[in-house]
């Protein structure tokens, strides 16, 4: 088992399917001559990378039922087009981004969306087939990292932490990118042409010295963060999974159930079973 060098905390498939039609509100409701409740369930389609969003998303399907309400997902494999879906109004709801990626998205494309709560934390890993540890990395070390830039700062932030590198005071560390880097001890190399999915195989085939792979990619590659990875992210991560939702349906019961069940006892219990801390479930926004 290799040694790993940080805590156990926190952003995204196989198989990339289409989105299918958003579910409506509308509900067909009323009472049969006897009395009883005839209220049709309300449909939600809800967006999901494959691992681990959408496995919590099956598990939370049942308890939605107990609610009125049907949960379809919808599984993709890339960080693009979920967004695109639900500003299309082809999804009710996403759950595969983390805060700083989705404010980024929101800020570039000029979606109207919301965070309608934080569900959990997937911490982001460094793995090395040819090093135990960070402080094995050789001089002129090349480092895999993925190609959006939503994730640098991320990545960068975890390697300044781990006292391999150093960032600019000056700039938001959520934002900072590698010029932004201004001591490098090691003179390490940063290739970061990579689709983040992409980023396992990478690894497979022992290219580069050390990669920079999400937790759900990991996981959906066989891998165990905990177990494989030479060094995680650390709790004061800021890196929260949400909901993200149009501006406005927030408001709507069948998001605020989502939500909640996504919250409670039971899914925070199954998440913590599930992947052992290699995903974390969180309690607030």
């Amino acid at each position: 088992m290799k040694k790993f060098a940080a805590g156990l905390f926190l952003a995204t498939g196989t198989i990339a399917l289409a989105a299918c039609g958003a579910g409506g509100d509308d509900t067909s409701s009323g009472t049969s001559e006897g009395g009883e409740n005839t209220e049709e369930p309300k449909e939600l389609v809800v967006g999901a990378s494959n691992v681990p969003h959408a496995l919590i998303l099956e598990e939370a399907k049942p308890l939605l039922e107990e609610k009125g309400i049907e949960l379809e997902i919808e599984t993709y494999q890339d960080y693009v087009l979920p967004n695109e879906d639900l500003e299309s109004e082809e999804i009710d709801a996403n759950y595969f981004q983390h805060i700083p990626y989705l404010e980024t998205q929101m800020a570039d494309h000029g979606y109207d969306f919301v965070n309608a709560g934080g569900i959990h934390i997937e911490p982001i890993g460094i793995y090395s087939k040819k090093y135990d540890s960070l402080e094995d990395l050789p001089e002129g070390a090349t480092i895999l990292m993925s190609n959006s830039v939503a994730d640098h700062g991320r990545i960068l932030s975890m390697l300044e932490s781990q006292g391999l590198i150093k960032l600019d005071e000056e700039v938001d560390k959520t934002a900072a990118e590698v010029k932004d880097i201004v001591e490098n001890p090691k003179n390490l190399q940063f290739d970061a042409d990579y689709e983040a999915s992409f980023l396992p195989q990478l690894y497979n085939q022992e290219e580069g010295d050390a990669i920079l792979i999400n937790s759900n990619y990991a996981i959906d590659a066989g891998l165990n963060p905990l177990e494989d990875a030479i060094a995680l992210e650390d709790s004061e991560s800021p890196y929260v999974n949400v909901i993200a939702v149009r501006s406005g349906d927030e408001e709507k019961e069948e998001i605020k159930a989502l939500v909640d069940v996504l919250r409670s006892e039971e899914i925070q219990d199954f998440i913590v079973e599930e992947w052992g801390g290699s995903v974390v479930p969180v309690d607030g926004e």
